[in-house]
């Protein structure tokens, strides 16, 4: 059986509590809007164009940018990255698995996050 995987969402990782300055900052940035959840951990900038996707979040580490790898088939996709040298780090409560690559970059497989997926994604055997 065959699953799919692409970068969907570039995530910017800013450390603290609020992130409505870094919201401000960015969307200035890339020309577009953002729009901060209710619960102030999150942060969309709409308007990107097709994918990657923008996200901020808050987060209690040093500041750092990672990317969201959506796919169909997260166990499937992480077995997959294993085997050429990935590291599983943890399994998110929220859904999502936190891989490290042998850089040592950090990054999460995520379930689908755009309208069009498989899109172009890219397939994969299993």
């Amino acid at each position: 059986m065959a699953h799919y995987s692409r970068i969907g969402v570039l995530v910017i990782d800013c450390q603290g509590e609020n992130i409505a300055d870094a919201t401000e900052f960015w969307a200035r940035a890339l020309g577009v809007t953002g729009k901060v959840d209710a619960d102030g951990k999150y942060a969309v900038l709409a308007d990107c164009k097709g994918y990657p996707k923008v996200l901020l979040q808050s987060v209690s580490h040093a500041p750092r940018i990672h990317l969201d790898i959506e796919t169909d088939n997260q166990q499937a996709e992480a077995a997959r990255l294993q085997s050429i040298g990935a590291k599983l780090v943890e399994r998110h409560p929220k859904g999502w698995l936190v891989m490290q690559a042998p850089s040592g970059h950090r990054f999460c497989l995520v379930n689908p996050q755009g309208d069009d997926f498989p899109g172009d994604a890219r397939r994969w055997e299993d």
